[in-house]
């Protein structure tokens, strides 16, 4: 059944064909109805009451002449069985995600604070990257690779997850150590597609290298790093933690919100990527999202199809249908004129 459901017709037209048997047999039967049966037999034992279905059978061989003329035109019309595949070659991209994880990530301006919106956000985005490699590094007043490039999306966000306050020696940020960290991890990486999405919500207050000169590095030849720059934080003021009271609990007082817009935006310029600002959890997802339509994996597909010819089959079974008439006439049928 499955044969006959993919079976396609080279030339249809050829089944105009069939309304020459069909015409014929409307004449046959037609002139039948319309003469004096007439029946001889060789001897008198075929009038038995056996002989009834013999009788009635009688248009039998004329049928399967029809029938094997009919499988004939089907064959000239050249049955076909097409078979397709496609053969799919994908190439991802290296992604590094860089996040600042100093006190000021604890502020409310975000919900719950701009640290555990951050983390939440971005696993979302990591589990959306399929094709990709993903890394993740870390950084405040210095930096460290929390996760290296991987496919392994669930350790990735398990890695994402166990991220918290005071992993890192705190009171400054070291964004530069954190692009510098993130570009070392994509060392050597030979994929056409490599970006690092650094996250931050200050200034660059530490480090062995300058941001600036980080980003010099990932848009050389070398390297060809493209830098997506986030600034977390609302503008104006934020609710941030300020203190530790003697319990080891924050306290928090509304502070300006600073952070140095202009490198990030020259850091993003530089190396081909974009800079965006993230004032709330909305805004943040929707830059994710951005990031997300703009770096698409590569996908090379190339289609197969073969056509294999079916004509021998109905060639074939219109000789069976016509070896069969010609047997019945000269045997069964012989009789009957």
């Amino acid at each position: 059944m499955n044969l006959l459901n993919n079976i396609t017709f080279n030339n249809p037209e050829l089944f105009l064909l069939l309304i020459l048997p069909l015409v014929h047999a409307l004449w046959h039967f037609f002139s039948q109805k319309n003469t004096k049966n007439v029946l001889s037999f060789s001897n008198i034992t075929l009038f038995s009451s056996k002989k009834i279905i013999k009788e009635r059978l009688r248009h039998l061989p004329y049928l399967l002449q029809i029938l094997s003329i009919c499988l004939i035109i089907t064959s000239l019309a050249r049955p076909q069985t097409n078979t397709s595949w496609e053969e799919s070659k994908t190439e991802g991209i290296d992604i590094i995600i860089s996040m600042d994880i100093s006190g000021s990530m604890l502020a409310q301006d975000l919900k719950p604070n701009r640290l555990d919106a951050s983390k939440k956000i971005a696993t979302d985005f990591i589990k959306q990257r399929k094709n990709d490699r993903i890394g993740l590094v870390i950084f405040s007043g210095r930096s460290f690779t929390q996760c290296p490039l991987t496919t392994d999306k669930k350790s990735v966000v398990n890695l994402f997850n166990d991220i918290k306050y005071g992993m890192i020696d705190d009171g400054r940020t070291a964004i530069g150590d954190g692009l510098g960290t993130a570009l070392n991890r994509l060392k050597g990486s030979k994929t056409k597609s490599k970006i690092v999405i650094l996250l931050t919500d200050g200034e660059n207050t530490t480090g062995k290298i300058s941001p600036l000169t980080a980003a010099d590095i990932a848009a050389s030849d070398s390297m060809n790093v493209k830098v997506y720059t986030i600034g977390v934080g609302t503008k104006g003021m934020a609710r941030s933690p300020v203190a530790i009271d003697f319990n080891g609990n924050f306290v928090y007082d509304y502070v300006e919100v600073k952070i140095d817009e202009q490198t990030l935006t020259e850091i993003a310029n530089k190396t081909g990527g974009r800079y965006f600002r993230a004032t709330n959890n909305e805004s943040l997802k929707g830059i994710y999202n951005t990031i997300d339509e703009l770096e698409t994996s590569e996908i090379e597909s190339v289609r197969f199809n073969t056509t294999t010819e079916k004509f021998y089959l109905f060639s074939l079974s219109a000789l069976g249908v016509f070896l069969l008439s010609f047997i019945l006439k000269i045997t069964y049928f012989r009789g009957i004129n």
